[in-house]
């Protein structure tokens, strides 16, 4: 199978971690079943925006709206700062995390047009411990398939996505690896991340 770029593996990580969750459900409600349509009906509203035809500006801006509803925002905000978010404030922690919301809305926003025309087929789902794994085929053109892995759990009372694995790209990984190089070049000064983050992406 064909490797992908690295700026199309995160491009393609965020396309589909930006409306992978459902809205709000009993923690006892989710199921193989509905972790399944979960991720075919959101599906369908990412794909909407990417084929609406929007400026880039409006496309990013609905990317990260959508990613505000549905992702688990707290847990991949808290896992991808790392331990500072144990230290941060609980201000603090809320200006960073609004902060990185915006960031990633923008940084992969601006690669989705690569994805008009593509598309993924859900091909199963099975409970994994505490979450569910829900699996799929990603066909993009000029390029081999590839298996998707996506875990979604309700644990926060709400089923959400809270980590996207392809080709063996962890998504809370990379996002940890790279917020937590910006803070380093910031000495561990969270105000000024959030700052950057404010202006990156």
């Amino acid at each position: 199978m064909t490797l992908m770029p690295n700026d199309t593996r995160r491009g393609f990580l965020a396309l589909i971690g930006a409306g992978l969750a459902v809205a709000a459900r009993p923690a006892w409600a989710l199921d193989t079943g509905e972790a399944r349509s979960l991720i075919e009906q959101s599906l369908a509203e990412v794909y909407a925006v990417i084929n609406s035809g929007q400026p880039a500006p409006q496309m990013y801006r609905a990317f990260e709206a959508i990613f505000a509803r549905y992702a688990d925002v707290e847990i991949i905000a808290r896992s991808a700062l790392g331990p500072a978010a144990r230290q941060a404030g609980a201000a603090e922690f809320a200006a960073y995390r609004q902060a990185f919301q915006g960031y990633i809305g923008r940084k992969y926003g601006k690669r989705f047009r690569e994805f008009i025309g593509s598309k993924i087929e859900v091909t199963g789902a099975k409970p994994v411990k505490s979450f569910f794994a829900v699996t799929s085929v990603a066909y993009l053109k000029g390029r081999s398939p590839m298996e998707v892995e996506w875990h979604v759990s309700d644990k926060s009372g709400e089923s959400r996505y809270f980590n996207i694995i392809i080709e063996g790209v962890n998504m809370l990984a990379s996002e940890r690896a790279e917020i937590g190089a910006m803070l380093a070049r910031r000495k561990g000064d969270l105000a000024a991340l959030t700052a950057d983050l404010q202006q990156a992406g």
